[in-house]
């Protein structure tokens, strides 16, 4: 299954070279899941190779088909516009080549998986960092919190996670945030836990891999619990290069060359009119030529 088509792995890309490794640790990690696969990495910003370049590298080494998946969670602008507009110059420089575009992660049971385990691990009565002294027992909450977007199809995404998690029941409350460019942040969703009546929260970064901006939320938490002294707070991990993640991944390859992959975009601001953002219909995006 797959044989004969490269792999490309599209990062975001990270300032934080922990992430940057983290990244790789999972670029090896989906590589030896499937031997017989050329396995190739590149960022769309902040980090190298770009895309350009982990294209040309995959090419140069033979491949006559690559499938670029992207190692995002939630697709929003970099998903749906720059790697798209990244395959697009492809094409013209590899006429030969196929390029095909595989889904997100997305809101998937593995991922799922791996945040409830992130969320009880915090709330085991031996975590610790960022929390209160003297604070035992009571309600228990969780907060998760995403990278946040101008994308509100993104943003709702996390919500809907934020859902599916409470019904696997690792706390009776749990609520979404984020920690840049949406609403609500942090702090907001950590004073609603606590007018619901929480007393232990834990605080769970929903990111892939380690950066400037999970450190960011670390620090928020722990201001506001120094703030809130009777609530204990402890901050998770993020999902990190999880066996699951690797999973998942090569599903979206497999289903990438052997299926019909068309990327979810009813809520795409550039198609659709929705509410305070009606002037971004029609607004040209990536290089103005994309074609999946």
């Amino acid at each position: 299954m797959g044989e004969g088509a490269a792999l490309l792995l599209v990062g975001h890309g990270s300032r934080s070279q922990d992430g940057v490794d983290e990244y790789w640790e999972l670029a090896r990690l989906v590589s030896a899941s499937l031997p017989g696969t050329d396995v190739g990495g590149g960022f769309i910003e902040l980090a190298a190779p770009d895309l350009d370049t982990a294209v040309d590298r995959l090419v140069g080494r033979g491949a006559a088909s690559v499938v670029a998946t992207p190692v995002v969670l939630l697709a929003a602008g970099h998903l749906k516009n720059d790697g798209p507009a990244a395959l697009h110059r492809a094409r013209h420089r590899h006429p030969g080549v196929r390029f095909r575009y595989a889904r997100d992660l997305g809101v998937h049971p593995l991922v799922l998986s791996t945040a409830c385990d992130r969320a009880r691990a915090a709330l085991a009565p031996e975590a610790t960092g960022g929390s209160a002294d003297g604070v035992a027992g009571g309600q228990e909450a969780v907060v998760l919190v995403g990278r946040g977007s101008s994308d509100p199809d993104a943003n709702s995404d996390l919500f809907k996670v934020a859902r599916l998690v409470s019904d696997t029941g690792p706390a009776p409350i749990v609520e979404a945030a984020f920690v840049s460019l949406a609403a609500p942040g942090v702090t907001a969703a950590l004073d609603r836990c606590l007018r619901l009546g929480a007393t232990h929260v834990a605080v769970v970064p929903y990111f892939l891999f380690t950066g400037i901006l999970v450190d960011r939320i670390g620090t928020q938490a722990a201001e506001w619990s120094a703030a809130n002294p009777g609530v204990r707070v402890t901050v998770g991990g993020h999902l990190g290069p999880d066996e699951r993640i690797v999973r998942l991944l090569g599903e979206r390859y497999r289903e990438a060359v052997d299926g019909d992959v068309r990327m979810n975009c009813d809520l795409c601001v550039y198609r659709q009119a929705l509410p305070g953002h009606e002037h971004r219909v029609g607004v040209p995006v990536g290089d103005g030529h994309i074609h999946l």
